[in-house]
């Protein structure tokens, strides 16, 4: 197999696109929900019968029966559960060139219930982007972000790394992103700044840094599992550099699977987290008909010319003289037990799609990769924990976002059925609560409809 995602066209979507045609932003005043299901993920519980208040975007109190103040709106929610919002941890948002086509792709985050985003290919526009979402004065979700990323290309040894660093540090990014291409001096020159600086990195693991450098540096996080099909081979084993491509996908031949609790373990052990992405490589790497992948019903807000673009660099993926079905599907299957090995062995899963990317839409991404984590062994409520408590212990922030509790931001999920009985429940919205804002169904329907291509 070879590396498809460099290889595919309008992976990040420079599409101009027509302004979101949308009934308005809907406002902040209190909000009454009576007669929910609360879901605690984490402890695993169900508060029936639950009314919830909310007042200048937070959770103000919950309690049976609550009487509402002059101004609320009132939602009778008998039969229906209340969770905390998705974030999506592998996010793109597109840039200031193309502020259509980014605010659609926010909001269509927001449309399938991610209320909190984490931009991992940042710019400075983005800055003021995650201002303007704070203070809502963009339909958005909570915004994290990076800044341009330290790769192969943009860092040229280790003087350089150490600039790059100190400088996203002072423009106030959230954290640094890493991509493949560095040398271990560069590497080790962006960590040691990183960790003096107080600032997190996150992202690939490049060739010549290797997993066990990644883990011994506290990387923040490692996404697509990068890194560990190579850490997957037994010592000694000899290999084409080309192998490497697409995360190792050919190296599955050569994996010995008895490794994967070991990295577990390690991974645990280093506190280092990991976003697998696992809808992605499932998109790119298993032999399913790109016809059938363009048939999605989200396709349809995505431009025409992109969609062609992927359903014919997925046939020529598959039709190419060295794609190997087997090995492609040994090489999903070790993902799936890396996932499920990562989660048993108590290291920290946090939900990402990579999207907008290779058959990825915005936000009904964040659902196909729910399903993916449960595909893996993952229970719904597990796959739920990847995505709303995990995400907000990762930031830090769990005081303020993850979960449904007093005094948290109202960032919350209302589904007309239990999604820890059946993940796909998941996409049963009723309506999505961004920080105090009501986005009813009839308010998210009518903003899509006009997304939509015919």
């Amino acid at each position: 197999m070879r590396c498809l995602v460099a290889s595919l066209p309008g992976l990040l979507l420079a599409a101009a696109l027509p302004a979101i045609a949308s009934p308005g932003i809907p406002g902040k005043a209190p909000l009454l929900i009576e007669d929910v299901t609360v879901l605690d993920l984490e402890r695993d519980t169900r508060e029936r019968g639950r009314d919830v208040l909310i007042v200048d975007g937070r959770i103000a109190r919950i309690a049976r029966q609550i009487e509402a103040p002059d101004g609320a709106r009132v939602i009778d929610a008998e039969g229906h559960f209340l969770l905390p919002g998705l974030a999506e941890m592998h996010a793109h948002i597109p840039g200031a060139d193309n502020p259509d086509f980014r605010d659609r792709v926010l909001f269509l985050y927001l449309a399938a219930g991610v209320t909190t985003a984490r931009g991992m290919l940042g710019e400075a526009s983005h800055l003021a982007l995650r201002d303007d979402a704070a203070s809502y004065q963009l339909l958005s979700p909570r915004i994290y972000t990076s800044g341009p990323s330290l790769n192969g290309r943009s860092v040229d040894g280790a003087a350089r790394a150490v600039s790059m660093v100190t400088a996203q540090h002072e423009a106030g990014y959230d954290f640094v992103k890493l991509h493949p291409g560095l040398s271990r001096a560069e590497y080790d020159a962006m960590a040691t700044t990183a960790d003096k600086l107080r600032i997190p990195f996150a992202g690939h693991v490049s060739l010549d840094v290797g997993l066990d450098r990644a883990l011994a540096a506290s990387q923040a996080s490692i996404d697509h599992l990068d890194g560990y099909l190579q850490a997957l081979v037994p010592p000694g084993t000899t290999y084409p550099d080309a192998a490497n491509g697409f995360f190792g996908a050919r190296l599955a031949a050569l994996a010995d699977p008895a490794r994967i609790p070991k990295l577990a373990q390690a991974t645990a052990a280093a506190g280092v987290w990991n976003v697998p992405t696992q809808t992605l490589i499932e998109n790119v790497a298993l032999p399913v008909s790109p016809d059938t992948l363009a048939a999605r019903p989200e396709m349809k807000f995505m431009p025409a010319a992109t969609v062609d673009s992927w359903r014919r660099s997925k046939a020529s993926f598959l039709a190419g003289s060295d794609y190997d079905e087997d090995l492609a599907k040994r090489f999903v299957d070790l993902r799936r037990q890396l996932i499920l090995a990562l989660h048993e062995a108590g290291a920290g899963l946090l939900l990402g799609s990579d999207a907008p990317q290779v058959f990825n839409v915005p936000g009904f991404a964040a659902h196909r990769e729910l399903a993916a984590l449960v595909d893996a062994g993952l229970t719904p409520r597990e796959a739920l924990l990847t995505a709303t408590v995990n995400p907000a212990a990762f930031f830090g922030a769990r005081n303020t976002f993850g979960a449904v509790r007093e005094g948290l931001e109202a960032d919350l999920l209302l589904l007309t059925a239990d999604p820890t009985a059946d993940i796909g429940n998941i996409a049963k919205i009723e309506a999505v609560i961004a920080r105090g804002r009501w986005l009813s169904r009839e308010f998210i329907d009518e903003t899509l409809e006009g997304l939509a291509r015919p």
